[in-house]
């Protein structure tokens, strides 16, 4: 997908933050929406039907989290990328953002070339939900045979036990997407599994020391995502 194609927009009750960030991303190419509240944030989000929306948390009318939860009941917005803009220090916005439905989040305050390179990272996710039912899966350097249960890294076969590889498959199918631990135990050990709290840490831990400490990011309270 073209830059010019990808729709943008920003919800914020700051003039001067919507200012500075719509200057920015258009300057990439990006089309750019702005809102000043909620409630505007949600009827231009069905109108424009973005690819990616950046939301402050705290704002008149109707704050972030109840946006995001409205948007993510929208029919064709149950897919959108939904970051937060947050202070430092507000880890109950954030836990409660995700809660909410929301991708990520953005720290503020945040310099203009730092936030444009975060919006790309949070777009290659377009591109990889475009192959991520494929058999054959390529992220960054490594490539998942999902239908072998083979991992090729760097040009190296890893063998990985069947719970590591599909943990690995699920944190890959959306790169830099933070996956919640319930969500997490779902997917890769199912609703009919009992198992401790620990278990996703551990799993974490053993693909860390066979994939790359790098690759693998805690959401202290939140969950895990795979970074490029």
């Amino acid at each position: 997908m073209k830059k010019s194609e990808i729709r943008i927009l920003l919800v914020d009750d700051e003039s001067d933050i919507l200012e500075i960030v719509s200057y920015n991303l258009s300057e990439e190419g990006y089309q750019v929406f702005t809102a000043k509240n909620g409630v505007e944030g949600v009827a231009k989000a069905k109108k424009k039907l973005p690819h990616l929306i950046i939301m402050d948390v705290m704002m008149p009318e109707m704050d972030g989290i109840e946006a995001c939860e409205t948007i993510r009941k929208t029919p064709g917005l149950e897919n959108t990328i939904i970051t937060f803009l947050t202070a430092r220090g507000e880890d109950y916005s954030q836990v409660a953002g995700f809660d909410a439905g929301a991708d990520d989040y953005i720290t503020k305050p945040i310099k203009p070339k730092v936030l444009v390179s975060k919006v790309k990272s949070l777009l290659r996710r377009l591109k990889e939900e475009d192959t991520a039912n494929e058999d054959i899966v390529k992220v960054g350097n490594i490539v998942i045979n999902r239908e072998e249960y083979k991992i090729i890294n760097n040009g190296k076969e890893i063998v990985l036990p069947r719970k590591e590889f599909e943990l690995l498959a699920l944190l890959t199918s959306k790169p830099n997407k933070v996956f919640k631990r319930e969500t997490i135990l779902d997917k890769v050990w199912g609703s009919e599994v009992v198992v401790g709290g620990r278990t996703i840490d551990v799993h974490i831990r053993k693909l860390r020391e066979k994939i790359g400490d790098d690759n693998f990011k805690t959401v202290k309270g939140v969950g895990y995502k795979f970074v490029l």
